[in-house]
């Protein structure tokens, strides 16, 4: 396993994460998690022996149950590992218990901790955007749980570079610690990310954390023309995130030959071109059986020719956006002067 460092923080994460969604028992909108305590003690053993030191959940999978079945699984592990969760989506009936308040955030944050057994969460990410609370609310609630040592570090999940960067705004105006990273899609078949929050996070030094690699289990290649629904696969029920399918079979025929060529599988090569991007800290993977962790691990050190990856990437490169394509650069003229820097005419160092 390699490591990294989370954007411009402290904190040292592994190059993969373990996604524990799919811990717990619960059919929610067509996804369903099926992931007891016993199997999610194994696949957290396994993670933890191949060097993973990053384990995501939320408040709202499976409504409560994956921060529970994962905090036991981790059990006396969870000092030696960067545990995240998130807050936003509505974990009860009553109107207050969903969004970015501050009476949502520190209630959430306080019964996150219970559920997972822990005094304090790693890195505490927001899990969306709310359009009803102010983001200076958001921002202080997030400071006094730092400042409690409930949470070490802040990012999100979710949200468009401009909300972010007016939150960061925010906080670098009040005196607060600032958010260290975000949580975001990323895949062959969904690259929106490359247009603006790439540049955002490289720009504000925000480590990214990649969900959905595998496009919702699309890229694994059991979804093809003839059997779109992957003989009953995830996407049978829940398909999500959006893709192009039509698009999305010609990447997965070019998965195919590429993993034929190094004896691997089309998934591990979907998440070799990921971690082969420079601004991704941290790729998440999921599973509900061990050999799918093992399948996914595995990619870690998968390493892609320079042409392979061109070639996938060729596939789903879109075109140049607004107002991208009119960023020329700097000034020829001026750029050449300061390349060429002074020359005194008679060898005579500068004054």
């Amino acid at each position: 396993m390699q490591y990294t460092q989370f954007g411009r923080s402290g904190l040292v994460v592994s190059r993969m994460t373990f996604g524990a969604m799919t811990f717990g028992h619960l059919d929610y909108n067509g996804f369903q998690s099926n992931v007891g305590p016993k199997l999610a003690r194994e696949m957290v053993a396994r993670a933890l022996a191949a060097g993973v030191n990053v384990f995501d959940t939320a408040d709202m999978y499976s409504a409560g149950q994956s921060e529970t079945i994962l905090g036991q699984a981790l059990g006396r592990r969870r000092r030696d590992v960067v545990l995240s969760t998130k807050v936003y989506f509505r974990t009860g009936e009553a109107v207050l218990h969903a969004g970015l308040s501050r009476r949502h955030i520190i209630d959430a944050c306080e019964s996150s901790l219970r559920r997972l057994g822990t005094d304090f969460i790693d890195l505490y990410l927001l899990h969306n955007f709310d359009p009803l609370t102010p983001l200076e609310e958001t921002a202080r609630a997030l400071e006094d749980l730092q400042r409690q040592g409930k949470i070490r570090y802040a990012g999100h999940s979710n949200l468009a570079a401009w909300q972010s960067q007016k939150l960061l705004g925010i906080q670098e105006r009040l005196g607060f610690a600032p958010l260290v990273g975000m949580q975001v899609y990323y895949s062959l078949l969904g690259r929106d990310i490359e247009r603006a929050l790439i540049p955002h996070a490289r720009d504000a030094g925000l480590g990214i954390m990649v969900w959905g690699p595998l496009a919702g289990g699309f890229l694994t290649g059991k979804y093809t023309r003839q059997q779109p629904d992957g003989d009953g696969g995830r996407r049978a029920t829940f398909d999500f995130p959006p893709i192009d399918r039509e698009r999305g079979h010609d990447v997965v025929d070019a998965l195919t030959d590429i993993a034929a060529a190094h004896g691997v599988s089309p998934a591990q090569v979907a998440l070799a071109w990921t971690l082969a991007n420079p601004a991704i800290s941290t790729v998440l993977i999921g599973a509900s059986k061990v050999s799918q962790l093992e399948s996914n691990l595995a990619a870690a050190s998968l390493s892609l020719e320079a042409g392979e990856l061109e070639a996938l990437s060729s596939l789903t490169r879109g075109p140049p956006s607004y107002p991208e394509f009119m960023h020329w650069g700097a000034d020829p003229v001026t750029r050449r002067a300061l390349d060429e820097g002074f020359k005194p005419s008679h060898g005579e160092p500068p004054p």
